[in-house]
């Protein structure tokens, strides 16, 4: 599945926030070819060629490979944080916020694997001052996912001794769904979000009855 194909589902173009439409294509095609190749492996030729552009026409554009990749994966995690922040932000309970929330991030892992593969993976590629905001963003998903198992604890509905590392375990299951998840595969985006939703809350001792049933609203 590429970039493109990813992204169609919600009805917009992919990556309209990147203008003008050169530069939204070598976006695109740098996301290909970091998720194939892996970002070190991978040159300004190669993405110029994806994009059917010459590398000269990349410089217009991005100085560097870098600021490719640091776009790439800003753009990214802002998406993903959207995507829990929703609904973390929602109505009822702890354990129906946390279903929700697990649910729908791992559908954008899922839905968005090439990018989010890019967006999780390539990281220590980054130089250190664009690696220091995108760690910001990565405390604001933290923050977010603890907050619910936080409210779920001081409500009596989960028990978790550890917060914090309750927290990590469940964003690392959420997250490393990109790394294997396969549009041919045996389950859709959906039914992975419901799965892991149900696997975290009986993680965090959720006291509700069908935790599949909240997964699926």
């Amino acid at each position: 599945m590429s970039t493109a194909e990813e992204t169609a589902d919600d009805g917009m173009q992919p990556w309209a926030e990147v203008t003008p439409d050169a530069a939204r294509r070598l976006l695109a095609a740098a996301v290909e070819a970091f998720a194939e190749r892996g970002y070190h492996a991978t040159t300004t030729r190669d993405i110029a060629g994806r994009a059917g552009m010459s590398p000269a026409a990349l410089y217009i554009h991005y100085k560097t490979k870098e600021e490719l990749l640091h776009r790439i994966s800003r753009i990214g995690h802002e998406k993903a944080l959207d995507v829990l922040r929703t609904a973390a932000k929602g109505e009822g309970s702890a354990a129906e916020r946390l279903a929700e929330a697990v649910s729908s991030f791992v559908r954008w892992h899922a839905a968005q694997h090439t990018t989010a593969r890019v967006v999780q993976y390539e990281l220590d590629a980054l130089g250190p001052e664009s690696r220091a905001e995108i760690i910001a963003l990565r405390r604001q998903v933290d923050a977010e996912a603890r907050g619910i198992i936080e409210d779920g604890v001081a409500a009596g509905e989960f028990d978790v001794p550890d917060v914090r590392g309750t927290t990590l375990a469940v964003l690392s299951l959420c997250i490393d769904v990109a790394r294997w998840f396969r549009v041919d595969g045996p389950r859709t985006p959906d039914e992975v979000g419901a799965l892991y939703a149900d696997l975290v809350l009986r993680m965090v001792g959720a006291r509700r009855q069908s935790p599949s049933a909240t997964a699926q609203r």
